[in-house]
């Protein structure tokens, strides 16, 4: 196989293509050869639609899943947020990539914006998000947001919004960190699951020895600890990528996993958080405890009103 690329599946955006580039330099300096096949995603061809609306598990990861099924891609490549809480029996996520900082960010065009300032309009397309600004900035009003982060700069551009909220990650990725203006605090604006980490995937089929050989060139072990918390608190959660839900893990010198997570109401009235700590190798226990204990107080209620709402979950 060391004479074979190892084929990359990615989604066409430029940022995706940026992690993917990251990815595949990893992987060549370890002596593996890459090739980067780039294609569209539901998420990425339904514009005109939030992502909650398009209904579907999966949006920007489901093509690239299928290629992987049908062996003409060896790896997809993720943003680790985008993928779902559930992954299926005949695949698997070999490895997640060091993480970037996580913080939410506010980005504009003018320099003196001012995110306090009555009748803001924020752009995004998080349903975290937008529960998140309802709650801590009511004054500013939010609108919906989609397509890659050209797309969205140039409708900032173009004054459809006077700021947008994204991931720090992104941003910083491409370059466009100049025009940062806030950085939101992750005690209030808490990232969703697996914010600023990579995701690597492949099939269960994947020969083991190059699995190893990928994993020993990808894989940071304490962002993957952390991560398999918070995907356990989103899959215990059992709301999809859609829902305002959030969880942030941490590492502790002494070797604690510590998980901060929880559920926001769509119109952010009603917010409900717990953090819990515990030993590393417990890392998807305490994210299932986390989850239990926000469903136990109060989150079933809010998942059934935010179904009754939308009437697509």
């Amino acid at each position: 196989m060391s004479d074979t690329p190892i084929r990359l599946a990615t989604r066409a955006s430029r940022l995706a293509l940026w992690q993917t580039e990251h990815v595949a330099s990893l992987l060549n300096q370890a002596g593996l050869p890459t090739e980067i096949v780039p294609m569209q995603t539901t998420g990425d061809q339904v514009l005109d639609r939030s992502l909650a609306k398009i209904g579907a598990k999966g949006v920007f990861t489901e093509e690239l899943e299928e290629s992987l099924r049908r062996g003409d891609t060896h790896l997809a490549i993720h943003s680790a947020k985008d993928v779902q809480s559930s992954i299926p029996p005949d695949l698997e996520l070999l490895a997640f990539l060091e993480r970037e900082q996580v913080n939410d960010v506010v980005i504009s065009f003018k320099e003196d914006f001012d995110i306090a300032k009555p009748g803001i309009v924020l752009g995004t397309s998080s349903t975290r998000r937008r529960a998140l600004l309802r709650r801590f900035y009511p004054q500013a009003t939010t609108a919906e947001a989609r397509g890659n982060l050209q797309t969205r700069l140039r409708k900032l551009e173009e004054g459809q919004y006077d700021a947008l909220v994204l991931a720090y990650a992104g941003v910083h990725r491409m370059g466009y960190d100049g025009l940062i203006r806030h950085v939101l605090p992750t005690d209030q604006f808490v990232p969703p699951v697996g914010q600023g980490s990579i995701a690597v995937e492949s099939s269960r089929f994947l020969d083991s020895s190059l699995k190893e050989r990928i994993v020993k060139a990808l894989d940071h072990p304490a962002t993957h600890r952390c991560l398999l918390a918070e995907r356990a608190f989103l899959r215990t959660m059992e709301g999809g990528c859609s829902i305002p839900s959030f969880a942030l893990a941490t590492l502790s010198d002494a070797g604690d996993i510590t998980l901060h997570g929880g559920l926001i109401s769509l119109s952010g009235e009603e917010y409900i958080d717990f953090t819990q700590t515990a030993p590393i190798a417990q890392a998807e226990g305490l994210g299932m405890a986390v989850a239990e204990y926000v469903l136990g107080h109060g989150g079933t209620a809010i998942l059934a009103s935010i179904r009754e709402q939308r009437g697509d979950l």
